[in-house]
């Protein structure tokens, strides 16, 4: 924690770039605000965009760490804005966009095509092996399991973890933490008629389950603290036995 005092003056340097400008050229500009109690970055940048520069891109819903589109790096790691507060940062602050998915503009990227692609890759819905009566009640499921699957339903698709991952850098293939927990989710849900077969032949390769080079970057990052790399341990040890 960053022991810092009321009024303090922040510096904010934010890489900024507009790839739709064929004139733009990326460049480091450079704000300079007094930080108060309770300050975000997400209330930062709002205050930067209507003081200084209204031309200045980057993503908001939620403000509650649940839409997890501000996403940034944020002094050199990946975490959301709207639940980082200045106070614990120093007073010199620089700002990225998420590397891996495509730049919009400034802070702005688009996870969500990213997203899209891996969740059609990787079938990220249940497989039921016949039609489903949508009047039929389910069948009852174990608090338990309920609660372990919901544990990985918890993940916001944010695109920290795989801004994070060594892999992703090196593979545009890798499905990176956010597939792999995914898999992790299907696997236990007992609705789903795959087996461990079928979750092989979707990441049990490099650019799946093998791919993870285990420097835990992902599980560092992840704003919901989510257990990233037990379950990519979990699911190495399956895929191994499967092969």
């Amino acid at each position: 924690m960053i022991n810092s005092s009321p009024g303090r003056s922040l510096i904010f340097k934010i890489l900024r770039h507009n790839p739709q400008d064929p004139t733009s050229e990326p460049h480091v500009a450079r704000f300079e605000l007094e930080e108060y109690e309770g300050m975000t970055l997400f209330i930062a940048l709002n205050e930067i965009r209507e003081r200084f520069a209204p031309d200045l891109q980057f993503d908001f819903v939620c403000r509650a760490g649940i839409c997890g589109s501000c996403g940034m790096v944020i002094n050199g790691r990946p975490g959301l804005a709207c639940r980082t507060l200045t106070s614990t940062l120093e007073s010199e602050i620089t700002l990225a966009p998420l590397p891996v998915f495509k730049l919009i503009g400034d802070l702005s990227v688009d996870t969500g095509e990213w997203m899209r692609g891996m969740s059609e890759r990787l079938e990220t819905w249940i497989h039921e092996t016949e039609a489903v009566d949508i009047h039929a009640v389910e069948t009852r499921m174990e608090p338990e399991l309920a609660e372990d699957i919901y544990e990985l339903d918890r993940c916001i698709e944010c695109g920290c973890c795989v801004s994070a991952c060594g892999t992703a850098r090196m593979r545009e293939d890798f499905v990176g933490a956010v597939g792999l927990n995914k898999i992790a989710r299907f696997r236990l849900d007992p609705r789903d008629a795959r087996d461990d077969g079928d979750f092989y032949d979707l990441i049990g390769d490099d650019d799946g389950v093998f791919g993870c080079m285990s420097l835990l970057g992902c599980h560092d990052v992840c704003p919901k603290e989510l257990p990233l790399q037990t379950q990519i341990a979990f699911l190495r040890r399956k895929m191994v036995r499967v092969s």
